[in-house]
């Protein structure tokens, strides 16, 4: 009997876990896949019709607006890295007694809600703000031109509010670094960027690919920084999922534009993996054996 018990405890462990995310995910996306096959409007009432004609109209019709969402997740997510890497470098390795406040800085936007945090890059940015006023004196805008409404706009509010997102796994994996296989780089002669290619680069490569992952698929979907730093040519297609379940409610529509995002960006995690090993997203643990 004591043995029987002993097997089930994984399993009464994982209960909770299971029941949360059947009641709060797998539920709620079977109505949506449901919903999106279904034709007809709020007023007369939607009827199951097997349309999958919204997935095909979904997707000629706004491709457009796919395109500019993976261009500009994919453009923020690169250059969250290239932020994200040294910051964290720094962090992990040079920050010594301040590491826990750099930390706290990290993370401290965290503090102010999402929404506040774009209403306030939508200041910054303003035409008439000290930072475009700089940007024109130095030449980077024209002086007729603005920063507000463009991508650059949108990308640089991506960029800012998914830069912890990718610090935080950075670090992490920064951390687990043995300090003793920089020494052994510089012992045998390697240089400083030798080091970092052949020894930190490949070691931390989990933690950039979660990063990234963190970044890039919260991105895709975002249409507030679009709302606030964009205009109508700078929509992704999480400002049109929107519009159409809270202005239009073509709630068909809207959930088969929802599940062709959540399906391109599966296929990409899946090609992703296919070409790159499952070790690129957990690491080789035979090699940190």
């Amino acid at each position: 009997m004591t043995s029987v018990r002993q097997r089930l405890v994984p399993y009464w462990l994982l209960a909770p876990g299971l029941i949360w995310l059947i009641v709060f995910f797998v539920i709620p996306m079977y109505y949506m896949g449901e919903l999106s096959l279904k034709t007809g409007s709020i007023d007369t009432g939607y009827q199951l019709t097997w349309a999958f004609s919204n997935y095909t109209d979904a997707i000629s019709q706004y491709s457009t607006q796919f395109f500019r969402a993976f261009y500009y997740a994919g453009v923020a997510t690169l250059l969250c890295l290239l932020i994200g890497y040294p910051l964290a470098y720094a962090i992990a390795f040079k920050a010594g007694r301040w590491k826990n406040l750099m930390l706290f800085a990290v993370v401290a936007p965290f503090f102010t809600t999402y929404l506040i945090r774009t209403i306030a890059w939508k200041t910054i940015l303003d035409d008439s703000s000290p930072v475009v006023s700089f940007l024109k004196t130095i030449h980077l805008v024209p002086q007729d031109g603005r920063v507000l409404a463009t991508s650059a706009a949108v990308i640089a509010g991506l960029t800012y509010n998914f830069l912890p997102f990718m610090v935080l796994p950075l670090f992490a994996a920064l951390e687990r670094v043995d300090i003793r296989l920089l020494e052994a780089g510089k012992d045998l002669y390697a240089s400083a960027t030798q080091t970092f290619l052949r020894i930190t680069l490949p070691i931390t490569m989990p933690g950039i690919v979660a990063g990234v992952l963190l970044t890039f698929i919260p991105a895709s979907g975002d249409y507030v920084n679009a709302t606030f730093l964009g205009g109508t040519n700078q929509a992704m297609i999480g400002n049109v999922i929107q519009s159409k379940y809270l202005v239009v409610r073509d709630y068909s529509e809207a959930a088969a534009l929802s599940f062709t995002l959540m399906a391109i960006i599966l296929v990409a995690l899946i090609v992703y993996i296919k070409f790159a090993g499952t070790e690129a997203l957990m690491g080789d643990e035979e090699e940190a054996e």
